[in-house]
């Protein structure tokens, strides 16, 4: 357990003959007490608030914590934002979820000061929590290095955007923003070192990552880890829509048409039949370009895509996506699905200005994934390729070569292909197929919900994953050295060499993924420049 100057170790119970010591931490809001971990040499303080949901405006920017009156008891991760519950669909969730989990190796201390990863989860901004449930941290503690998880809000809490005072947009990444201001001014009682901080997410979370790069403090992390998302996915940014409380006030039987009456109303509602009303509306909320407003500091204010990114100099990034991303979507469609496929037009009209002449360029698109051939399950794997291309593969290579174009010296990149017993979104669905789908590498990284033993195959992937994410939070390096485990040197990439690591049964160095569909779509872009929408406003 952590002994820092201000650390303090409490008898808690005695089991088994045997003293058992919690920890009981000192920081600058006072004593937090945590819990001794039972699978592993490690501390765990769960639940700790860094922030608090304003009540009286449950849409807008919330506060930080304030010094709490006696001890903290972290002893209770539960606590998860409104949301849909994606396996029963019932609205779950409590406006008091701002909190994170703190788990600190037992080598910690003041002489012994360990590197922090924080890891930010998915969920597409409107599902997610960061409990032992799905982020156990076993796997990565082991290591020497702290983790820490955290809750931020999602779906209308988290993500209205009105182009209001109270309610301007983002509250979410602001969140997430409060969070990591947290752990810097806190982390260094628990043993961890504010110099070496590394935020880490997947889909939604890698997204999130992304936007506090181009717009939170640059003092407040050191490295970024992005796993399978891209702020310049069309999915990661939405319009603003003042009209959104007024659809939700009504539809919970509350008719206005007066902006301030419909929050006025929405705030004292069940937080869950806010998220119904949402979610039988079909709403959408997500990052949105936040109006200037007087007074007001602004988070997200220009889409990156209009951006240069200077902080990514001196940021190292380790980021790569799975080889099939987006089966998670398709694996189990029936026929009829396929048959009815129109997904070309729909995706290419969320990036691209449509009339008569660019049905030409669909056609390209077509002709380039399928041929000739007609919409019917016989093409299952060139639409994910295709829909897995413009969601996620090509959005993170256009963010890397952004990167390495503003002068980023140290970029990791990886493509995880594993097919095995702890692919997570592969074995949640019942699909399978020779590749990882998005969210597989999760159960590598993590010890979640399934507690069976791995296999010896999948325990080495387990081995080399966490190896390689904790090697590069505390050496800015995936393989510092290489060894029988990692026998690869993993080669970061330049402006002429697009390296990337394979991760698969064995570890392998090689060159630019799919080159062939990247490459068609930077033709694509190129050729279709004037067509491009103009995401300079929302």
């Amino acid at each position: 357990m952590p002994r820092t100057g201000v650390v303090l170790l409490t008898i808690f119970g005695i089991a088994q003959c045997q003293i058992r010591l919690d920890p009981l931490v000192n920081t600058k809001l006072g004593l937090i007490r945590g819990l001794s971990a039972t699978d592993g040499d490690y501390s765990m303080f769960l639940g700790i608030p860094y922030a608090q949901v304003n009540t009286d405006n449950p849409f807008g920017d919330a506060v930080p914590q304030p010094s709490f009156d006696g001890v903290f008891p972290a002893y209770d991760e539960s606590a998860i934002c409104p949301q849909i519950e994606e396996v029963t669909i019932i609205a779950i969730g409590t406006l008091d979820c701002l909190h994170l989990n703190v788990y600190v190796p037992n080598q910690a201390s003041s002489q012994n000061r360990l590197p922090v990863l924080v890891w930010i989860h998915g969920g597409g901004f409107t599902t997610g929590f960061s409990n032992r449930y799905m982020f156990g941290p076993k796997y990565l503690v082991r290591h020497g290095v702290i983790l820490i998880t955290l809750n931020y809000r999602l779906g209308p809490y988290g993500f209205m955007c009105l182009d209001t005072p109270d309610v301007p947009g983002n509250q979410g990444l602001k969140d997430q923003q409060l969070g990591l201001r947290w752990i810097k001014d806190n982390i260094a009682e628990f043993g961890g070192d504010v110099n070496k901080i590394t935020i880490m997410g997947q889909s939604a979370g890698a997204a999130s990552v992304e936007y506090q790069i181009y717009f939170s403090e640059p003092n407040l992390y050191n490295q970024v880890i992005l796993q399978s998302g891209s702020v310049l996915g069309s999915w990661s940014i939405s319009a603003s829509d003042d009209t959104a409380p007024l659809k939700i006030a009504q539809h919970l039987g509350f008719q206005t048409d007066d902006l301030s009456e419909s929050l006025s109303f929405l705030k004292d509602v069940d937080t869950r039949l806010v998220i119904a009303a949402v979610s039988e509306l079909g709403l959408r909320f997500g990052p949105c370009i936040e109006k200037e407003l007087e007074g007001i500091e602004g988070f997200l204010t220009n889409h990156p895509l209009n951006m240069d990114v200077p902080q990514i100099r001196d940021i190292p990034v380790l980021t790569g996506f799975n080889s099939i991303e987006y089966l998670f979507i398709y694996g189990n469609m029936t026929a009829s699905f396929y048959e009815n496929w129109n997904g070309f037009n729909e995706s290419l009209k969320l990036e691209f200005n449509y009339d008569d002449e660019f049905h030409e360029m669909e056609d390209i698109v077509r002709h380039f994934y399928i041929g000739d051939e007609e919409m019917s399950e016989n093409v299952k794997w060139n639409i994910t390729d295709f829909s897995s291309d413009t969601s996620f593969n090509y959005p993170m290579e256009r963010s890397i070569k952004k990167f390495i174009e503003n002068g980023a010296e140290t970029v990791f990149r990886y493509v995880f292909s594993y097919s095995g017993g702890r692919n997570f979104m592969m074995n949640r669905l019942h699909t399978k197929a020779d590749g990882a789908t998005h969210g597989d590498e999760i159960g590598y990284l993590f010890d979640y919900f399934d507690k069976s033993t791995p296999s010896d195959d999948d325990q080495r992937i387990i081995d080399q994953m966490t190896t390689l994410w904790t090697n590069f939070v505390k050496h800015g390096d995936p393989t510092p050295d290489t060894t029988e485990l990692l026998p690869v040197k993993w080669i970061p990439m330049t402006q002429d060499t697009y390296n990337y690591l394979d991760i698969d049964r064995e570890l392998t160095l090689k060159k630019r993924p799919f080159h062939a569909r990247m490459a068609f779509w930077e033709l694509f872009y190129k050729a279709n420049e004037d067509k491009l929408k103009n995401f300079s406003e929302n």
